[in-house]
């Protein structure tokens, strides 16, 4: 399965063709994992009742602060992947995912013991509930042993991308999907002869589903000959490289930085909308579920874009960087703005799955209809900043993004509200990404075309 470089050879293919050969599974990949989130949710709710659902909930910022860390380190890890691949250097590839992996798994035994020793401390601190408690404390006990699996198979994920295979993710993450869906309700009632293990059912189904998921891994990518099988020569590359670890930290770390801000942003705004009561709060978790799905697309565009990139840098093809930028944009025209107008024409139909109480209903309709155009623009920018991390250039594109959330979104979002209401919060969601999209493009034009692209390893 040694899949080329897309910029590998003369004859090459279309650049929308080549996109879309990443998007599908990528996208498929997305959705998949949001659906079995939900479904989980679903499961604890109806089967052990809302206190489970809350306990659980309260761990959300903890797992989100690790999840955020590891895939700063993929993503910086999939740019220099998908340099050494462009330069057909497989040894190179094999070194930087060692690196990676090792460190992603310290940082996963740090949260596993972090979560051993402080989890009941660091739940109290988040403001848990007395009742809630002992199964909160008894989740996020497994859920941190858990965590060197999760770390393990998300960044494995990533990497993978950065050969330009986006299948087997797909196909690990359906494996996982399906026997933690089959195991959670089974633990929950103890069905098969297991254990019924309460709350902690959802994270050791977890644990399970990830570690069957690695094993998976493990055994098909050897079997297929890929680049990034874990053979002898990718073992022996699992340990901290100084040179490749600093090149993965200076990409990894302000994408994290980044993830973290975003999620403060949200909470600051989920704050200022819970101040118009429960209904508008009803209506902003509805409204995300339909932004979350749209926004897919747009971020996996984003994502082949970069990979793309970093295949062509690799490649000396650093000319076509401008053309991967174009599709990319044009792309997210159509397939974005498609999906935006299928949710204007069927919004009140997509709102129902969630809300049945009409004027929240009403409510939530209107909120969608303020900002979901928005999400082409959110896509445009995420492709242009997707190019320039590619070069290793991130400091720039992160320091605008965060800027833009930190002084932009949030004034605005104090200020519309106060002025419009509950739409304002909503309005401030076009004019943050609309802001980013003008200032991305001003640093892509007068600073980072301007500059010297060299790979970085």
């Amino acid at each position: 399965m040694n899949r080329p470089s897309a910029f590998a050879g003369h004859a090459q293919p279309p650049l929308w063709r080549v996109y879309l050969l990443f998007l599908g599974p990528m996208v498929l990949a997305n959705i998949l994992q949001s659906l079995s989130g939900s479904v989980n949710a679903v499961y604890i709710g109806q089967m052990l009742g809302t206190s489970a659902l809350a306990a659980v909930a309260g761990m959300f910022p903890v797992v989100f602060f690790f999840v955020a860390l590891i895939i700063g380190v993929g993503a910086g890890a999939s740019v220099l992947i998908g340099q050494a691949w462009g330069a057909r250097e497989p040894h190179k590839v094999k070194a930087i995912a060692g690196t990676a992996l090792t460190l992603g798994a310290c940082i996963g035994v740090a949260a596993a013991v972090l979560g051993e020793l402080f989890a009941r401390p660091a739940l109290v601190a988040l403001g848990t509930s007395p009742e809630l408690l002992p199964d909160a404390v008894a989740y996020a006990r497994m859920m941190m042993l858990s965590m060197p699996l999760l770390l393990v198979f998300i960044l494995f994920t990533q990497l993978l991308r950065g050969v330009g295979d986006t299948v087997t993710p797909l196909l690990a993450l359906v494996l996982s999907t399906a026997v933690g869906l089959l195991l959670t309700p089974a633990l929950i009632r103890g069905w098969l002869g297991l254990p019924q293990l309460g709350v902690a059912s959802a994270a050791v189904a977890a644990a399970a589903s990830f570690a069957v998921a690695l094993a998976f891994l493990w055994v098909y990518l050897r079997r297929r000959g890929h680049p990034l099988a874990p053979d002898a020569a990718l073992l022996r590359e699992l340990r901290l490289n100084p040179t490749l670890l600093r090149a993965v930290l200076r990409i990894g770390v302000p994408t994290g930085v980044q993830m973290v801000t975003i999620a403060m942003a949200e909470l600051a705004i989920l704050g200022l909308v819970n101040g118009y009561g429960a209904d508008a709060t009803a209506a902003y978790g509805a409204v995300n579920q339909i932004v979350n799905y749209v926004q897919f697309p747009a971020l996996s565009i984003a994502i082949t874009a970069s990979i793309l990139g970093a295949q062509a840098i690799g490649a000396g093809r650093s000319e076509r960087l401008s053309a991967i930028v174009q599709t990319g944009l044009w792309l997210n025209l159509v397939l974005t703005g498609g999906l935006v107008l299928l949710g204007y024409l069927l919004s009140r139909w997509l709102l129902g799955f969630f809300i049945t109480t009409p004027h929240v209903l009403g409510m939530a309709q209107t909120l969608l209809h303020v900002m979901l155009w928005a999400s082409v623009v959110f896509g445009m920018q995420a492709v242009v900043a997707g190019v320039m991390r590619a070069s290793g250039t991130v400091w720039g594109p992160t320091a605008i993004s965060v800027g833009c959330i930190a002084l932009v979104q949030l004034p605005a979002a104090h200020w519309l509200s106060a002025r419009f209401g509950l739409q304002g919060v909503w309005m401030s969601y076009p004019v943050v990404f609309c802001s980013m999209l003008a200032l991305q493009s001003l640093f892509y034009r007068l600073v980072w075309r301007s500059q010297r692209i060299e790979r970085l390893v």
